[in-house]
């Protein structure tokens, strides 16, 4: 009787961590039990809908396109804020789109970072972007257009990187540096990178688990934000009215698959890539805070130390969230397609 009462225990707890560590389906949009479709969306070829929001001057009249990549836990509502006089003196068409799982683009359990550039040439496809266009990721977006520069270069006319999340075991970082920036997040920020990483069938049961700290940024913890980020908080919360959208279909295609592919094992290591633009027809930007404690400023040097076909913009003071100051979108923007300050 013993023994079988250990054996019904040892099956129920096997059934029990089964059923931990399985995320529950996507509430797809569209579908009986999911959200509504509000949003432009176009059919790529694999079936999938990415749905999309353009900004600025028609897309007929610009001289300059660009496409936005959202950041995580974020969405196409999250635009550029250029200035209007901007927009129309230059001539700027840009199209946001929520990234597989955010908003309201379909889930993609097959998620790669190869994936995600390819979403995005489709889009500008179907969009009749034309041969070129630029480019801009914001966090985990910027991750993204590292894909890009790999994938799809010559599609590009152009790409910014603004505060570009950065994966700890990409090939090329020296040991010691990439440690000790590891060891500058916060316990439980290290803790879900490393099951991420190492153990990505347990990320959904580790960011739900109640028994120890999960992502500081999930959980919208104040901890992690700069000085000067708190004060730029504000700002966002006070015009960010559509945060219930970002995650509606569930976190597991979005927050969690962001952290599995975004910290997972890369196909190439961003450190490795040649100049996009050998005949400077192009240019490549990289902004960031020194005080960004999402992102080391430390492995953020080191790869422009590695790839001097970079522009590297370093901002003394700034946090993570240095874009959404008063008039630095423009700045950005501005650098990017005609070179001004």
């Amino acid at each position: 009787i013993f023994t079988k009462t250990l054996l019904v225990l040892f099956v129920g707890a096997l059934a029990w961590a089964y059923q931990a560590i399985q995320p529950p389906p996507p509430k797809t949009c569209g579908s009986p039990d999911g959200p509504p479709i509000t949003a432009s969306r176009i059919k790529l070829r694999d079936g999938r809908h990415l749905a999309y929001k353009e900004h600025g001057v028609p897309l007929e009249a610009a001289k300059y396109k660009i496409v936005k990549v959202h950041g995580f836990d974020s969405c196409r509502l999250d635009a550029v804020p250029l200035s209007p006089e901007l927009v129309e003196r230059l001539g700027i068409y840009v199209v946001s789109f929520d990234r597989p799982g955010y908003g309201e683009s379909d889930p993609n359990p097959k998620r790669t970072v190869k994936s995600m550039a390819l979403d995005i040439e489709e889009l500008a496809d179907q969009l009749r972007l034309g041969s070129k266009f630029y480019v801009i990721g914001i966090s985990m977006g910027g991750q993204v257009i590292w894909s890009c520069l790999k994938y799809i270069p010559h599609r590009l006319a152009g790409a910014t990187l603004v505060a570009p999340a950065v994966n700890y075991w990409w090939s090329g970082f020296p040991t010691n540096l990439s440690n000790q920036a590891y060891q500058q997040m916060l316990p439980q920020d290290q803790w879900v990178l490393r099951v991420s990483h190492y153990a990505p069938w347990l990320t959904y049961w580790w960011n739900t688990q109640k028994w120890f700290p999960s992502s500081s940024v999930i959980a919208n913890s104040i901890d992690i934000f700069s000085s000067e980020d708190r004060k730029l908080l504000m700002k966002i919360s006070s015009t960010r009215n559509h945060a219930a959208q970002v995650r509606q279909q569930g976190e597991y295609e979005s927050l969690h698959r962001d952290l599995i592919v975004g910290f997972g094992a890369w196909e190439f290591s961003p450190l490795e890539l040649d100049n996009p633009f050998p005949n400077n027809e192009g240019s490549v930007h990289v902004w960031h805070g020194d005080e960004d404690r999402f992102v080391p400023v430390t492995l953020q040097r080191y790869i422009a130390e590695q790839l001097p076909w970079i522009r590297y913009h370093e901002l003394a003071g700034a946090g993570h969230l240095f874009m959404v100051a008063d008039g630095m979108w423009d700045n950005i923007v501005k650098t990017l397609l005609v070179g001004e300050k």
